[in-house]
């Protein structure tokens, strides 16, 4: 504890108070922490080399259909049953395969799908998808 008398308070006071200097460089310094991450936005990325090979086109998915009464439709077209496994064929042999996406009606006899699958298993057709809709709640 320090005494003053009246003599010390008249001297000026020479030395230069450091405290908020030094708080005001630390919150500076923490700022700088934070922002300069953000500022750099870049990624370094080794990106692969794209090959010459010319990419093949996914075909269209083919569509087919059975009413209720057992007719076929191929893409929304009515087609007869020997039309129907000539494009089964056709769509077989093309490079690449369209997906046959088969829709029954739920009134049609199972025959008539059956026949569907079986022709469409002959005509060498590899990926077939059955479309549903779902049930309500």
């Amino acid at each position: 504890m320090a005494i003053r008398t009246q003599e010390d308070s008249n001297e000026i006071m020479s030395e230069i108070n450091m405290i908020p200097f030094i708080d005001v460089m630390l919150v500076l310094l923490i700022i700088f922490i934070i922002t300069v991450p953000v500022i750099k936005h870049a990624v370094n990325i080794d990106l692969p080399r794209a090959s010459t090979q010319k990419v093949h086109d996914k075909p269209a998915n083919v569509r087919l259909s059975v009413d209720a009464s057992g007719s076929y439709f191929w893409n929304d077209t009515k087609i007869e049953d020997a039309e129907f496994e000539q494009r089964l064929t056709l769509a077989a042999a093309m490079d690449p395969q369209p997906e046959l996406h088969m829709r029954g009606d739920k009134d049609v006899r199972y025959e008539r799908v059956a026949l569907a699958l079986s022709a469409a298993q002959r005509a060498g057709i590899k990926r077939i998808g059955f479309i549903t809709e779902p049930v309500a709640p």
